[in-house]
């Protein structure tokens, strides 16, 4: 099955987010820049970021509606969510194009 490109998705190795300066400043508390400061740790990973999170209550559900978000407004963008047994840390890995971390970084 083909996969259709949206006008705002990547396109040779640039960075497009189809929200607005004023729609990202509005939501950044419920996508990646919310992150920094909600993570214990922030790691780099190759071509991308990894946020580790203490084990709360409903932050999966959270992390997952973050990860649907984006996956419309930064469409280049892959992501991993791992959660550890128990009440053990949850990671949320963000990768991309190179790029990818600095781009994060200036969220």
């Amino acid at each position: 099955m083909k996969e259709s490109r949206q006008p705002n998705d990547e396109i040779d190795g640039s960075f497009s987010c189809s929200l607005s300066a004023n729609e990202l400043n509005a939501q950044r508390n419920q996508l990646i820049p919310g992150l920094f400061h909600r993570a214990e740790k922030v790691d780099a990973i190759p071509n991308g970021l990894s946020f580790r999170f203490a084990h709360q209550a409903n932050l999966v559900t959270e992390l997952a509606a973050l990860i649907e978000k984006e996956r419309v407004c930064c469409s280049f963008l892959s992501f991993r969510l791992c959660t550890e047994k128990g009440i053990g840390p949850i990671t949320l890995e963000v990768s991309g194009p190179p790029g990818t971390v600095e781009m994060l970084k200036n969220l």
